[in-house]
Order: structure tokens, then sequence, then C-alpha cells
């Protein structure tokens, strides 16, 4: 049952939703929160911004001003820096705040026990990308701090979640699926094409996300790099940017395709870019339930993925788009040419992958799902505080 009055909630993120998306999901949860049922706050950790466009921060910015949620920016550059919470706490404090929706690790393993230690009644914790293999430390914080105290521990995908509870030994109890979920979005109408100068019919193969390791575009590169042997005049758009930009350019030099790789930066026209791709590619390492990959089903793109993580949830191999195994440049090569080659096929699994992508991966139910979660949690601690009052008042009469 709803709270009678609006729940306070605090949103807390490393960083501000204009480029990872993470982050740029956790900005749309809070954006689209029901004003009637929530008061919404949007708490970002590192802040100022340090590596994003200026004009996409102040886009941001508007756009939550204008959606009626407020912004707390922590001055927080690294992890030393703990006094750098006390904004947060004394909000949390101050204010009851409800309920504490933590997103991604270093928010989680921070969020989590402070806002234990203030008081807030319900913490939410939201992981969006299992990558612990290797990290035994991180297991042990998952389950220890963030799954022992916090209400609910979120997972993006089916895969998450069973790593999660097999890898984590966190208590299944603990561990909710919502599926991520984007937002319709239409073409703005730029020829992309006109603008990378392409002659008509030639093949262009596209990408989008944050240029970091996970994403492994250098294997697309590699993939890239053997296409070109049967098809000189294929190109690739990248849509993105981040800390591998300076790696990524000099790598495509070394392959000697810089001709046919352009890097197209931080783009707020993706619809467009995709419009104009003849199918997307997917190389990443691992993933959690990725955006980008909706966002090319939404776009009805042929799509060339790796199996990893949830995208398998998202891709059926030979349904939806085609799945390869991740770090194989030539099975990514072979499965791009193999749907280059057969374009009423690449059509086929571009309008099913569309199709799915709009009947079970979209944002309006993700955040539904979210909303009543928090009202579900906040509903079950206000009848406990009430039994345990009940308990007591029964225990003083004797």
């Amino acid at each position: 049952m709803p709270s009678p009055d609006p729940l306070r909630v605090v949103t807390l993120v490393d960083r501000l939703g204009i480029s990872g998306g993470g982050e740029r999901l956790a900005m749309q949860i809070a954006l689209r929160l029901d004003p009637a049922r929530f008061e919404r706050t949007l708490c970002v950790t590192r802040w100022p911004h340090a590596d994003g466009e200026q004009e996409a921060i102040d886009a941001a910015l508007g756009e939550l001003a204008a959606g009626g949620v407020r912004f707390l920016g922590l001055q927080r550059s690294s992890p030393a820096q703990l006094l750098a919470w006390l904004p947060l706490v004394r909000l949390l404090r101050r204010e009851r705040i409800d309920v504490l929706h933590a997103h991604k690790f270093g928010s989680n393993a921070w969020g989590v026990p402070l806002a234990r230690l203030a008081g807030v009644p319900v913490v939410v914790a939201h992981e969006h990308t299992w990558s612990y293999e290797g990290q035994p430390l991180r297991r042990v914080l998952d389950r220890e701090l963030i799954a022992r105290f916090a209400d609910a521990f979120v997972a993006v995908s089916s895969e998450d979640r069973r790593r999660m509870i097999e890898v984590e030994h966190i208590s299944p109890a603990d561990v909710v699926l919502v599926s991520n979920g984007i937002p319709p979005a239409a073409p703005l109408g730029h020829d992309v094409r006109a603008e990378l100068g392409l002659a008509p019919g030639a093949e262009l193969i596209g990408a989008v996300g944050a240029l970091r390791a996970q994403k492994a575009f250098d294997v697309l590169l590699h993939a890239t790099a053997l296409l070109q042997e049967a098809r000189p005049g294929l190109a690739l758009a990248i849509a993105g940017t981040g800390p591998e930009d300076a790696r990524l350019a000099e790598l495509a030099r070394e392959l000697g395709i810089s001709d046919a790789v352009r890097f197209l930066g931080l783009r707020t026209d993706v619809p467009d870019v995709l419009a104009a791709v003849d199918l997307a590619v997917s190389s990443s390492d691992y993933e959690g339930s990725p955006l980008a990959v909706m966002e090319c089903m939404r776009a009805g793109c042929p799509i060339v993925a790796t199996a990893v993580g949830g995208v398998p949830d998202l891709i059926e191999h030979g349904v939806h788009g085609l799945l390869v195994a991740p770090r194989e440049p030539r099975a990514l090569a072979d499965a791009i040419a193999e749907l280059l080659d057969d374009r009423p096929r690449a059509a086929a699994l571009g309008r099913r992958a569309q199709e799915r992508q709009l009947r079970e991966f979209d944002l309006d139910a993700m955040v539904a799902r979210v909303a009543a979660l928090y009202e579900e949690l906040a509903a079950r601690k206000r009848a406990s505080r009430a039994r345990a009052s009940a308990s007591a008042g029964r225990t003083a009469r004797r």
C-alpha cells in the first residue's frame, strides 16, 4: 500500500548521467518517479564533473531542474575524502529521508552504510554490471557490507542475479531482478551518412557506448581490419567518449584503418546514428543489461553482440540478432559479414529485436517496478515499527 505522504527519495550515483549507461538510468529513474508519490533528490558524489562536455552537463542539470528533481553534488575526487560525504549525511538526517537508492559499486559500498548510520528506513543497492570474477575483496564487500545492510540488492539481468547468488553467496531473498528499460525515441532527421561523407551504398557498421576497456572496442577495431580485407569500402562509426579515446585512435592507425573509422564523440542524436548504419555491434567483455544494446533494438538495427552477462536475456541468437564469444575478432567479423551478405535476414532480426524491446524493456515499466519496490519496502518497515511499538506498549503495561 502506498504511503499517505510522498516518500522522500535520494538517488545516489558517482557521476552525472551524461555518458555511462548506469548513470543515465539512475538519473532517468529519479526524473520519472511520480512527483505526487515521491520527493526526489539526485546526489552525485564526484562533482564537479571532470570528464564530460559542459553543454551535456548543463543540459542534464536543466533536465533535472525542469523535472522537479533536486540536485546535490559532493566534492569528492578520491576515496580518502571522507568529509565530502557530510552534506549527504546531513541531508539524510535533517530531512528524514525515507529511501536511499544507490547505484553501482562505489555508491553502494559507501551509501548503504552511511544511510544506515543516518537512520534511513529503506536502503536499496543497485548493481548495473556484474564483473567481479577476479576481485575477491569486492565479492566480500557485496555480501558482507552491501547485501547485509541493504533492504534489497537489485540485479539487472538473470545472469547477474545468478552470479550474485552462486558466486558471491548472497541470499536469494535479498537479490531482486529489475530489468533495465529505455524510453521511446525517434530520429531527429540528421543525415549522419552525409555528415560522414560516405559514398552511396557504402557499408557502415556502428557501435554506441562509453570508450572504456569493458566495451572491448579494440576487438571491434581488429574485426574491422579483418573485414576490410574483403570489403575495402566498409566504414565503422563509434558514438561515445571516455578514457580509451586516444588508445583506440592509435590502434586504428596501427591497423591501417584510420580512414575507415569515425570516432563520433558524445552524441545527442544516437537514433540518427543508428538509423544510418547497416548493422550495430556490441563487442563488450562483460555487461549487465546494456542500454546501448536496447537502443539498437529500439532502432530496429540488425545486431551482432558478444554473449556476455545479460546480453543473451536481450538477444536470442538467430532470433533477434547474432551472438559470438567475447575477445574473438574473427568470429565477430564473420558474424558481421554474414548479416551484411544477407540483408533480408538482417532486417528480419532487426524487426524482431525492435518488437521485443518495445514489449519487454520499456523504461516506464522499469520505473514502475522500482517505485513499487520502494513502497513495498517502506510499508514493510512501517508495519515492523508498528509491531515493535505495540509490543513495547504491552510490555510496559505488564
